[in-house]
């Protein structure tokens, strides 16, 4: 029986990971590039000044895509038995506790600003010897950092649904709110043009709560799976369809009576157990033990390492099943209801 110590993806999803990659080293000459232009524009404006920090946060989920590509895929040793697959999970709360921070950040510094009642400035500067307003120059630098963001965090939510990368699915949330906080950050700025002095903070405050709510959301999500919750799709908003769709194709197999099945994930694959109860002399149970284990690493490419064992029967409560309910051998065979003892069946535990 083979032994699955490492993980490589298909063909088809190696390319698609190598495409993030790209991506990934594309944010990061972004997001370099806005931190030094919005520096050089930044100003009083405390609006500005959240784009700014947003965008230097924003190396952070890039930066943790990267470096997990590099250790995910490494081979099990004796300190990490397990390989090294939830090195993708770590990352994906790296990339959530930086979206939560930047919120909470400017959240506060904005609520400060706003109970203090402070006007900023903005003055005038001089470009070719002409004297234009400085919140011009603002909303340009602010406009350009925007158009990458959006095609940028677009590329990357297709990606991150089709690699089941939720490192990937931060990252494209964290360009969301960037570009996000570059319109407010406009708003902002046209409201102390207009001599709304409360618009510049109101508009920070605006993108600092947009900013906590994904962040506080991902970063349940991050701490769920480092916890083994059972997997969900890659934005957290349902479970994943595949455990049940999985335990209904070995419910299918004519000498299978009743089955259980846990996963978690690890990264971008799943890993758990599979409990099998055959059917009443059953042949050649090992050998149909093994076939079923190799069916059900190849029933989905996220399926990577699953302990499929033989039992007498399945006790407890389990998911969608009756309280009440205990399977058995003797139970005639079902295959997707749960097998409860009846009165006429004298063979069963009364």
């Amino acid at each position: 029986m083979r032994v699955y110590d490492r993980f490589e993806l298909p063909a088809d999803k190696a390319a698609l990971h190598r495409q993030a990659i790209r991506l990934e080293w594309w944010t990061i000459g972004f997001f370099v590039a806005a931190v030094a232009l919005l520096a050089l524009t930044l100003g009083q404006s405390q609006a500005m000044k959240a784009a700014w920090i947003e965008d230097m946060l924003g190396l952070v989920p890039p930066a943790a895509f990267l470096i997990a590509a590099r250790y995910r895929n490494r081979r099990p040793n004796d300190r990490f038995p397990y390989g090294y697959h939830r090195s993708v999970s770590v990352a994906f709360l790296a990339g959530a506790v930086a979206l939560l921070g930047l919120g909470g950040y400017v959240v506060y510094d904005s609520l400060v600003r706003l109970l203090t009642r402070e006007r900023p400035p903005i003055g005038l500067i001089e470009v070719l010897g002409h004297q234009v307003w400085l919140g011009w120059v603002m909303i340009a630098a602010l406009c350009v950092t925007m158009v990458p963001a959006i095609l940028l965090g677009r590329a990357k939510q297709r990606l991150a649904q089709q690699l089941h990368d939720k490192v990937l699915y931060a990252d494209a949330e964290m360009n969301r709110a960037d570009w996000l906080t570059a319109s407010a950050a406009i708003l902002g700025i046209l409201g102390i043009g207009a001599g709304l002095w409360w618009a510049d903070a109101v508009a920070a405050l605006v993108i600092g709560a947009d900013i906590v709510r994904d962040g506080l959301r991902t970063s349940r999500s991050a701490v769920a799976n480092l916890m083994d919750n059972r997997p969900r799709v890659v934005d957290g908003s349902r479970p994943h369809p595949l455990r049940d769709d999985l335990l209904t194709a070995v419910l299918d197999h004519d000498w299978v009576a009743d089955a259980w099945l846990r996963l978690r994930e690890e990264g971008h694959v799943f890993v758990g157990e599979l409990l099998v109860v055959p059917v009443p002399d059953t042949d050649r149970l090992v050998q149909r033990i093994e076939d079923l284990g190799t069916f059900a690493r190849t029933f989905d490419w996220r399926m990577h390492d699953l302990i499929v064992a033989p039992a007498s029967r399945i006790d407890g409560v389990t998911e969608g099943r009756d309280p009440s309910a205990t399977i058995g051998p003797p139970c005639p065979r079902v295959r997707h209801e749960t097998c409860r003892p009846t009165e006429s069946d004298p063979a069963q535990p009364q």
